[in-house]
């Protein structure tokens, strides 16, 4: 079966079943080991502490940043 006919078929399933395809589909395209996780993780901190530390992004305290999320919504 061409992936195209599976999209159409995939596509008539109620909404429900195609989201637990979706659920199933995701999960099997993650296949990264815990180690591999924590590493990218690790790697991911380093970065962010590395433009925290040269300057190029500046932290705003807890309370800024609520005040920042309130504005979107207004």
């Amino acid at each position: 079966m061409s992936p195209t006919a599976i999209e159409k078929s995939v596509l008539r399933l109620p909404k429900s079943d195609r989201a637990h395809l979706v659920h199933v589909l995701l999960d099997s395209l993650d296949d990264s080991s815990d180690a591999e996780m924590q590493a990218l993780w690790l790697q991911e901190a380093e970065r962010r502490a590395t433009e925290i530390d040269s300057g190029k992004v500046e932290l705003v305290s807890s309370e800024e940043l609520e005040r920042q999320v309130q504005a979107l919504f207004k």
